[in-house]
């Protein structure tokens, strides 16, 4: 086969693949879940096995203690969001009056010391679209919550995922010896680095990321609600799993939570001073302690670059998008540099040099 032949080949290989995913999109989640759970459990499977558990059986004690973990925490900590969210949604009109009430005159004020002109009325403004604003969240819960599709989301999630992921996980290991015997031989051991590489960046990720949400999460919830802040617990938790987004969580929960603390503790200053220091202390416990060590430069991808990734990926499949979108497109950052190393030892780049002899 020529190398013609050759890029034609693997280029018809991607493309079908892509149209496959498109396809398929709506019953990709719990493949990618199981996927992603025996992913993450293969170094303790392999733990276990070095030291003379049979594959099977710490599949099935690795898989069904994650299992176990994941329901406890659902039935123990879920429901205890679902009530404080429920109540939130409630008192938001009430927090908007408060706003209007004590924050817009003080605002005001300061605005007028400086020379500015807040023309208009931001009162009123912010009362007609109070109903809206209600609206409008009401119908992103009922988009994700609502409907036969999120039914058989959920009913997937909880049937098909732990299948899919004991029987993955078991077979790894014979899968990715599998996928090495069918590697082209005059291109494996490159492929092979990359692959090392791409291992290394989805570990950082999928490991270190998951790891960092969940520290921030338990520290922001236990600490707005150690603060006696009302709904500590469903902005902390909230806040810390939406940190995947960068500055998103921190930015979404320090603007709600000093909200809800000016409205509570109008009179105290102190404590919204000490609910405003929660989250910067969470910030830097973020970036000088948990990021550097769970997942470091390993990723490297910039911010902005893991904003419009979950943004393009939840555009083009949905939620099984925003799953994806920063593990593949961290893919395609390895694969990006590999082939720009590349080019940069080819003739294009070199004219007055012969081009590097491929593999």
């Amino acid at each position: 086969m020529t190398r013609r032949q050759q890029m034609i080949a693997w280029l018809a290989i991607i493309v079908v693949t892509l149209a496959l995913l498109v396809l398929l999109r709506d019953m990709l989640l719990p493949f990618i879940a199981g996927m992603a759970i025996a992913y993450f459990l293969d170094p303790a499977a392999d733990w276990l096995e070095r030291r003379r558990v049979p594959r099977w059986l710490a599949t099935l004690l690795i898989i069904g203690l994650f299992f176990l973990s994941a329901t406890l925490v659902i039935v123990l900590l879920v429901p205890l969001v679902q009530e404080q969210f429920a109540k939130f949604l409630v008192h938001l009109p009430e927090y908007i009056a408060l706003f209007n009430e004590r924050v817009l005159p003080f605002a005001q004020g300061w605005a007028e010391r400086f020379g500015i002109d807040l023309s208009g009325d931001p009162k009123a403004a912010l009362n007609g679209n109070a109903e809206q604003v209600m609206k409008v969240i009401g119908g992103v819960l009922t988009g994700l919550l609502g409907g036969g599709q999120a039914i058989f989301n959920i009913l997937s999630l909880v049937v098909i995922t732990p299948v899919v992921g004991f029987y993955l996980l078991r077979d790894w290991d014979e899968m990715i010896g599998r996928i090495n015997d069918y590697l082209p031989l005059d291109h494996a051991e490159t492929i092979r680095e990359q692959a090392r590489e791409i291992d290394k960046v989805l570990a950082g990720f999928v490991r270190g990321q998951m790891l960092v949400c969940l520290s921030l999460a338990t520290f922001y919830g236990i600490g707005l609600t150690a603060l006696g802040l009302e709904f500590g617990l469903f902005i902390g938790v909230t806040a810390g799993m939406i940190s995947f987004i960068p500055y998103v969580g921190t930015v979404l929960g320090f603007a709600v939570s000093v909200g809800v603390a000016i409205a509570q503790y109008w009179d105290e200053p102190l404590w919204i001073g000490l609910v405003a220091g929660l989250f910067i202390l969470g910030q830097v416990i973020e970036g000088n302690m948990l990021h550097p060590v769970l997942i470091g430069d390993r990723v490297g991808l910039h911010p902005v670059w893991i904003m419009f990734a979950l943004l393009a990926g939840g555009s083009l499949f949905g939620f099984v998008g925003i799953l994806i979108a920063v593990p593949l497109f961290a893919v395609i950052g390895v694969l990006a540099r590999f082939a720009l190393e590349r080019y940069r030892e080819s003739y294009l780049y070199r004219p007055g040099a012969p081009p590097k002899k491929p593999e």
